[in-house]
């Protein structure tokens, strides 16, 4: 049984204004493919959607003269950790299990080494999970950060994968139609 969906995830007030500030449209590609991801590598597909749908929660707007400078983002940027930070007093506030909270928290910090000093790290499944997810749908110069969406569309596909998520959890659920 689930304690928090997706969409009372991406419906909060804070949830939006970080979603927004860092590309919704990414920010639902990542989520779908942490869904497929998540069921292929046998990862909770609850936790994984929740990591990937905040994974970027953290992002600062780096700008040099009113424009964004990509080049500064990535000398300056620890949005995983302020993003990481974020999503787990969000979760907390919305009444998501604590140590659920804890994992998605820290897949979305290791989501990216660009903060890390050089070397490998030993992720768990879920970590890796969001890691590839989020580089399935990047793009050269940060343009995956602003690509739009329309609000309608983002709330049916959230909506789609709390359904997905509830028939797996609950098999003997009847699919909507």
């Amino acid at each position: 049984m689930r304690n928090v969906t997706l969409t009372q995830v991406y419906s909060h007030p804070i949830a939006q204004k970080y979603l927004k500030r860092s590309g919704v449209a990414h920010a639902i590609a990542v989520t779908c493919h942490a869904y497929r991801l998540a069921i292929q590598h046998g990862v909770d597909p609850d936790l994984a959607t929740k990591a990937a749908l905040l994974h970027d929660i953290g992002h600062y707007e780096w700008y040099t003269d009113g424009e964004w400078d990509y080049e500064k983002y990535k000398e300056n940027d620890i949005h995983a950790i302020k993003g990481a930070e974020r999503a787990h007093k969000l979760l907390i506030r919305l009444g998501e299990d604590p140590q659920s909270a804890k994992q998605i928290a820290l897949a979305i910090l290791l989501h990216t080494d660009s903060y890390l000093p050089e070397g490998s790290l030993n992720q768990s499944s879920l970590q890796k999970v969001v890691r590839l997810a989020d580089e399935m749908d990047e793009e050269p110069g940060g343009g995956h950060h602003y690509r739009t969406i329309s609000e309608k569309t983002a709330l049916k596909k959230i909506q789609k994968l709390d359904e997905k998520i509830n028939q797996l959890q609950n098999p003997t659920l009847k699919k909507s139609v």
